[in-house]
């Protein structure tokens, strides 16, 4: 009898750490892609964007990946993959702009890791659009206690503005999911 498992290409990772994020797995050589999505020729708000993705024990996951995707005009659509040795993730970006009446300022956020057959799908919004927060059809059609679970918190750090937000792919504070 023949004993089917799974193959690379029925999971989402960590079959992308030595082509993607090296240096998060000590090879000797840069990643392709890092967490900065900014360059000089784009204009608005500096922000870095923080956190872990954590599992349902709380402990941080070594080897997931986070993708943002930002599609407002002043960050032309970049993307990045901001992977940190110590287990984070760390972004440099623009905060984005409102870009339509029922949509407050948004990332979108797809994580990958080892045992997911499909990436996953979140979003970050900020703490302090609260107003537009209040008017966005896809925060509100979130539960109101699992809200929380989708917005960074804003903090200043030596005149640096930094957003953090935890992912947890389980337990009781579980991100919220989006199927695409």
């Amino acid at each position: 009898m023949n004993k089917f498992t799974q193959t690379p290409s029925q999971t989402v990772g960590p079959f992308f750490a030595y082509g993607l994020t090296p240096e998060q797995y000590n090879y000797d050589f840069k990643s392709i892609i890092d967490g900065n999505m900014v360059d000089d020729t784009i204009e608005g708000d500096r922000i870095t964007i923080l956190g872990k993705v954590i599992d349902g024990q709380g402990v941080p996951i070594p080897d997931a990946m986070i993708e943002l995707w930002q599609s407002d005009i002043k960050a032309l659509g970049r993307q990045g993959t901001g992977t940190h040795p110590q287990n984070q993730f760390i972004f440099t970006t623009i905060k984005p702009v409102m870009t339509e009446s029922d949509t407050a300022p948004h990332i979108s956020i797809i994580v990958f890791m080892r045992g997911l057959l499909v990436h996953a799908y979140t979003r970050l919004y900020f703490s302090d659009e609260g107003s537009a927060n209040a008017q966005d059809a896809v925060l509100q059609s979130v539960p109101a206690d699992r809200r929380h679970t989708l917005i960074a918190e804003k903090k200043q750090v030596h005149g640096q503005t930094i957003y953090e937000l935890n992912i947890y792919m389980q337990g009781d504070l579980e991100t919220v999911f989006f199927d695409v």
